[in-house]
């Protein structure tokens, strides 16, 4: 059984509505905040396309499939509510947090 950081139980309704998403276990196991996100075509049936990464995850730990799983977005937003004013962008945006604060800035043209 996988140990996740917040008890799935204890989730407040932040978001609604959006969908799945992808999120890799250095948020939702190791705690660490949101530094990159991005927003892809949904791959399956209800997928909102977001994709939320700690930053710090190399192509090793990309590759291994047990280090990401899917979520209803909400529980990210609960995991780092400072992606919530960004979930309603298009497809194809990059976003980097700007390093010390809860903004983030859009990194490919």
């Amino acid at each position: 059984m996988v140990d996740f950081l917040n008890n799935p139980d204890a989730l407040k309704d932040i978001v609604s509505g959006i969908g799945a998403c992808m999120a890799s276990n250095r948020i939702t196991i190791d705690g660490q905040p949101v530094g990159f996100m991005y927003r892809e075509r949904p791959e399956f049936e209800g997928d909102s396309g977001w994709r939320f990464l700690a930053g710090d995850e190399n192509d090793e730990y990309m590759a291994n499939d047990l280090n990401s799983k899917v979520f209803d977005v909400n529980t990210i937003a609960n995991y780092d509510i400072a992606v919530v004013p960004y979930l309603k962008l298009a497809f194809g945006i990059e976003l980097e947090r700007i390093e010390g604060t809860d903004d983030f800035q859009q990194i490919n043209a």
